[in-house]
């Protein structure tokens, strides 16, 4: 299908780094944007880009009805994200209030597109060497987010099949770019104080995915009739190791690029007793290291993004340094780099 001005998308997770990108790409061409937001998040962006507000939230059933009127494309970006804290917080979300979304917007029959951005966290947290999409996800994820990003995209292909849900899922790598205020600026605040240390060799691979690739890839999965109810890894073209990455935010910061390590098995065996420990003594946060930093940090994150290339026409333009260099310019901006 082609967007025109008669179209109406819904934007989940409009305030955040995927779905703020995806509302301003869509305003750039000139279509009609809603957005779901909680009623005390930042909305200035969005208002400026002539984004239509409406206040409410996933777990909000009468918000949802509301933000469903007269839709006929959503693009879910919204998702309860993080390694730590009880599965069924993240389950509340990412999976419950996905199921009230999908509902909200096919009651009124005029539901075109669902796009629906998932994760290779839904893969096996394991070294992952070319790997496609016939390995099937793992519903036994290390964390709760995984795990739940795997029961939403389950229950999105499962309404494929018994509804005709219009339904494409991408599954982006770790994302980084302009307005990332997580990831990025907790790195460097590492990098600051010296404690960064890469877990291993530094040699792996990182599923690296700029925000912008993954704007293009949702544009092609609106634009495909032929890939319903089909799933996409989506990464930048080429991938680059930990030291690479790691070295390369160092310079654009103007620090030391980091030389510290921890073996891996070594790092492995310590998340695992202080993630017991902390689940013991109820901590709110995650130890360091935990199992999802040894996956982001020392294991080969390695996907095929073939069939995205041949089925989607995907072909991710910007550059792994091309994309750090748009986000350190954002981050000395904001004046966080």
């Amino acid at each position: 299908m082609e967007l025109t001005e008669h179209d109406l998308v819904l934007v989940t997770g409009a305030t955040g780094l995927v779905g703020s990108h995806v509302a301003e790409r869509l305003r750039q061409l000139n279509v009609q944007t809603r957005a779901i937001v909680r009623s005390n998040a930042d909305t200035s962006l969005l208002r400026s880009w002539g984004v239509e507000i409406v206040p409410g939230d996933l777990t909000d059933s009468a918000s949802l009805a509301s933000a469903a009127e007269g839709v006929t494309v959503v693009i879910h970006c919204a998702a309860k994200v993080g390694d730590w804290g009880p599965v069924e917080d993240y389950r509340k979300v990412n999976v419950e209030g996905l199921a009230g979304l999908l509902d909200a917007v096919q009651r009124p029959g005029v539901l075109k597109r669902f796009v629906h951005i998932s994760s290779l966290g839904v893969y096996e947290a394991r070294d992952h060497h070319g790997t496609d999409e016939t390995t099937p996800p793992s519903l036994s994820g290390i964390d709760g987010y995984t795990r739940t990003k795997a029961e939403s995209e389950k229950l999105v292909l499962d309404r494929v099949r018994q509804t005709q849900l219009p339904a494409v899922v991408l599954r982006p790598g770790f994302i980084y770019g302009p307005r990332d205020r997580t990831i990025l600026p907790r790195i460097l605040s590492r990098l600051k104080d010296g404690s960064f240390k890469y877990l291993g060799s530094g040699g792996q691979l990182l599923n690296n995915t700029y925000v912008g690739n993954v704007v293009e890839a949702v544009l092609l999965a609106i634009r495909r009739d032929d890939v319903l109810g089909e799933a996409f890894n989506i990464t930048d073209d080429q991938l680059v190791t930990k030291r690479y990455f790691a070295a390369g935010i160092a310079r654009r910061a103007g620090l030391p690029e980091p030389t510290k390590s921890v073996a891996l098995p070594v790092a492995k065996a310590a998340a695992k007793v202080l993630e017991a420990v902390y689940r013991a003594l109820g901590k709110k946060e995650a130890p360091l290291p935990s199992m999802a930093t040894v996956k982001f940090l020392g294991l080969n994150l390695d996907y095929s993004i073939d069939k995205a290339r041949n089925r989607l026409g995907y072909a991710p333009s910007i550059t792994f340094d091309q994309g750090m260099d748009r986000t350190f310019a954002w981050l000395r901006a904001e004046g966080l780099a």
